[in-house]
């Protein structure tokens, strides 16, 4: 038996929550858990609450299984995951924010996403009225000679979404960086409450604008698992060539703007038309450049029929043009002098974070949700997850250059196979019968996408759930500029490339 199937086999097993189970365990079950993230010997997938209980997901990376357990907070307090394993403190301080509940032991109690401006605490919770305004908040101390500071946000030069990022330097050398998000939060979850599924999947998919499609199947998976609901496959088949081509487009304008930020704006401007050709293919296919709601619970609601095509004339002017690029990138001396060893993350903080997406696999963490746990259709194709373990701004580029030859791949495998068929299921979420849960975890461009929702009696949402790859990747941000000159900041900024609006929620 796996550690994680031990520790939940205490605990009290909750029906209805599916594909995989969930148990509300004792205070000691839930310490025992949290060594188990310590110990390196499972990784936190997810920490949320709700008015009355935390629940924590997590992955047995020796098994490949998951579960949730979950503490009840009958007097608002639990004790803190991040007391003992890093990655849970922001996750925290984000329930407290939200939820009211307190995470006993805690190394760092400061406010995250309330800034002092939504006139009640907790507001998710038990309402308390705080008419005027949170406390301010105190940036860490850095100590040492000859120390200074930039403040960098949360407006920038460019249009990009807001954050604030507190410099602490010796010269040019960066000694201590600090972040401060939640500018861009929208209550999305709170929104969620009460919301029938069409309005739920509407508000998923506007997450994080550049993962609507990642966001859309996240959610739908989540509310077809809870309900019991099998899709056609011709949908299935479809939502996957969207989350390629979603990957394409991110991974393009990611690599052009890396090579913009060391001065390479040949890079920008080429790879810029490349995104642009994806994203018009997929207004032409499904009706909006960024396949806003083409994803449902039940399938899609676009099909793309003739433009097929389309989408064949894409790959062919791909595989033309991008190899060309790859030696531009592979061949200048100058750009290459920027990217190879300047902000490296290493492959034990990568693993501690459970980091995904193209982070992490710059970093040897192998992870990717199509294969672990894997969905359809790709456990009837054919790709690699390629990884790499140097850790720095160079390996995130080729680690996105990799995926993008294999997404080229798969979507000539998905239209070669897709298969006839309907695009939707029919079916009545009010036909639920009590209270179901459904989880889900699909792989964005960013990495793993979690979606965790309870439907009440009447199949509305009573809790939604959504965490996006970034919780676990801003704070490695944070690591690997110490010792970088400031100058190099914005190169190793955008070879993370984390979402501000999909953290803030």
């Amino acid at each position: 038996m796996s550690v994680l199937a031990d520790l939940m086999r205490d605990g009290r097993s909750v029906e209805n929550h599916h594909p995989w189970p969930r148990t509300v365990v004792e205070e000691g079950e839930w310490l025992r858990a949290r060594d188990l993230l310590s110990q390196s010997r499972c990784a936190l997938l997810g920490l949320w609450g709700e008015a009355h209980a935390v629940h924590m997901a997590m992955l047995d990376e020796a098994t490949n299984e998951i579960g949730v357990i979950t503490i009840e907070c009958q007097d608002g307090r639990f004790s803190s995951v991040g007391q003992v394993h890093p990655p849970a403190i922001r996750l925290e301080r984000t329930i407290y924010d939200l939820f009211g509940l307190e995470p006993t032991g805690i190394p760092d109690s400061r406010a995250w996403l309330d800034h002092g401006r939504w006139g009640v605490r907790s507001p998710l919770g038990d309402q308390i009225a705080n008419p005027t305004g949170g406390d301010a908040y105190f940036f860490l101390p850095a100590e040492g000679e000859s120390l200074h500071q930039i403040a960098v946000g949360p407006v920038h030069a460019g249009i990009i979404e807001p954050g604030h990022f507190r410099f602490n330097v010796n010269g040019e050398a960066v000694v201590r960086l600090e972040e401060r998000l939640g500018y861009a939060h929208k209550g999305i979850e709170g929104l969620m409450a009460g919301a029938n599924l069409a309005r739920g999947a509407m508000l998923a998919s506007r997450t994080s604008g550049d993962s609507a499609v990642a966001y859309g199947l996240a959610f739908a998976r989540a509310a077809e698992a809870a309900l019991g609901i099998e899709v056609p496959r011709r949908a299935v088949w479809l939502r996957a060539l969207m989350a390629e081509l979603e990957r394409l487009a991110n991974h393009f304008g990611d690599i052009g703007a890396i090579c913009n930020d060391a001065s390479f704006a040949l890079m920008l401007g080429q790879c810029g038309i490349l995104r642009e050709h994806v994203l018009r293919t997929a207004n032409v296919c499904f009706g909006h450049r960024l396949m806003r709601d083409c994803v449902a619970p039940g399938g899609v609601t676009v099909d793309p029929g003739g433009g097929i095509a389309r989408i064949r004339d894409l790959l062919v002017m791909l595989r033309g043009r991008f190899p060309q690029l790859i030696d531009l990138y592979d061949n200048t001396a100058s750009l290459q002098d920027r990217t190879v060893g300047s902000g490296v993350l290493k492959p034990e903080l990568a693993q501690q974070y459970a980091c995904g997406g193209f982070v992490g696999r710059a970093s040897g963490r192998a992870f990717d949700a199509r294969r672990t746990p894997g969905y359809p259709p790709y456990d009837s194709l054919q790709f690699e997850v390629p990884v790499l373990d140097r850790g720095d701004v160079d390996a995130r580029v080729w680690i996105r250059i990799r995926e993008v030859e294999q997404s080229i791949a798969l979507i000539e495998q998905i239209i070669g196979q897709l298969p006839a068929g309907e695009t939707q299921i029919d079916f009545d979420p009010a036909t639920a019968n009590g209270p179901k849960e459904g989880m889900a975890l699909v792989e964005g461009f960013r990495g793993d996408v979690l979606v965790w929702l309870r439907l009440n009696s009447s199949g509305r949402i009573e809790r939604c759930h959504l965490r996006d790859p970034s919780w676990f990747q801003w704070p490695l941000l944070e690591a690997v500029i110490e010792g970088n000159i400031v100058a190099d900041f914005p190169l190793c900024n955008k070879s993370f490339n984390c979402s501000y609006s999909g953290h803030d929620l």
